[in-house]
């Protein structure tokens, strides 16, 4: 098998190669004007969007076709408004956004739209009629998480809720879909419900006020929209053993999928609770791909295709039957089946794993790390 450490390596050497690379000095002129923007960006998940969405703009089919410019308006919704006022009067042809909120930005993008704007919105909702949407369904995304939360725990106990960026569509509509099947189940009960921000770090703060209050044996399970990695490696710092380890359903973290495999699975590069528990998992999350994909489809719209309202990408589930590790992580092996990554690879355990899609060829690893499309 190829050396870890060394595709590590190259991945890196091709990203540094491919960001010096100049332009043709006219390249611009006959490309389209998209522009990217951005809200919060405060978590593992939002960078590995924005890099795919690069790779995207850099790949063969686009490199050619696209000039991105990226913007970042944290999450302040007036921010964002006046950056894609701004935009627009840039020239934009094109704008894909993650909305900070699914109606605040409603007027700019009915602005845009009237000025021949194709704006399309990724993971996050607009609802705005004009507007363009690329997501996973995610009140589905909640509805399944709490069921099988339910099922592992035979339909009692008690739960810690940790949820995502208040006033996004992505959390309003996960949290109100898990509470809407839990709500079925009178033995169990919401013991704590705190805002995790979608961050490993936010959710071990948030947890950590919990338990300041609560035990471990208190809990029985967890549902959080981030940070089953982390809530895993609290308890084994506890001194909780691998086999009692609480049920989580939750995100897909590399380091959270991991913890999936059986204790016995051998990997390269593990350290501390980033390794092998047989942990019990339910993973899935927001695929990393959907701005990519959004911008895939904001070209083939500028380009006369017709695009439909709503691109709704398949939810890719992963439980301790399905999950699989990559050996080396290529896109091909990906294609495969595999869904989780050697930590000698990603050294991050709160890097997203989910990152493969059949509508996305040639975006993987490079793309997620380095902003650059398979080498």
């Amino acid at each position: 098998m190829t050396s870890l450490k060394a595709l590590a390596l190259s991945l890196a050497c091709g990203g540094l190669l491919s960001s010096l690379a100049p332009a043709p000095a006219d390249a611009a002129d006959k490309k389209f004007k998209i522009f990217l923007s951005m809200s919060f960006i405060g978590n593992d998940w939002q960078a590995e969007a924005a890099n795919m969405i690069k790779a995207m703009a850099a790949s063969p089919g686009l490199r050619d076709k696209v000039d991105l410019e990226v913007q970042v308006a944290g999450p302040n919704a007036q921010k964002q408004i006046q950056q894609i006022n701004a935009m627009v009067q840039a020239g934009a042809q094109a704008i894909v956004v993650y909305p900070i909120s699914p109606t605040a930005l409603n007027m700019a993008v009915k602005a845009a739209c009237a000025r021949n704007v194709v704006v399309i919105a990724y993971d996050s909702i607009i609802s705005e009629p004009c507007a363009y949407n690329v997501h996973i369904n995610q009140m589905e995304w909640g509805r399944a998480s709490a069921q099988w939360l339910a099922d592992t725990l035979h339909g009692k106990g008690n739960v810690v809720l940790v949820t995502g960026v208040p006033g996004t569509t992505v959390d309003t509509l996960r949290t109100g879909g898990a509470k809407e099947v839990l709500a079925r189940y009178p033995d169990i009960r919401i013991l704590a419900e705190v805002s995790g921000q979608w961050s490993q770090a936010v959710a071990r703060t948030e947890l950590s006020k919990v338990l300041a209050t609560r035990a471990w044996d208190q809990i029985d399970g967890l549902w959080m929209q981030a940070g089953c990695y982390t809530a895993n490696a609290m308890q084994a710092e506890a001194g909780i053993p691998d086999e009692k380890i609480r049920p989580c359903a939750g995100e897909a973290s590399n380091g959270g999928r991991l913890q999936m495999l059986p204790k016995e699975t051998r990997v390269e590069g593990t350290g501390g609770s980033y390794r092998p528990m047989g942990a019990p998992r339910w993973s899935s999350g927001s695929q990393n791909f959907t701005g990519a994909l959004a911008l895939k489809l904001a070209v083939d719209k500028l380009e006369g295709k017709t695009i439909p309202p709503l691109t709704e990408v398949p939810q890719a589930i992963v439980t301790n039957a399905t999950v699989r590790l990559c050996q080396e992580g290529s896109w091909a092996e990906m294609k495969a089946g595999c869904n989780v990554f050697q930590p000698a690879i990603i050294t991050n355990p709160g890097w997203f794993a989910s990152i493969y899609s059949p509508d996305t060829p040639g975006l993987g690893l490079n793309a997620a790390l380095l902003g650059q499309p398979e080498p």
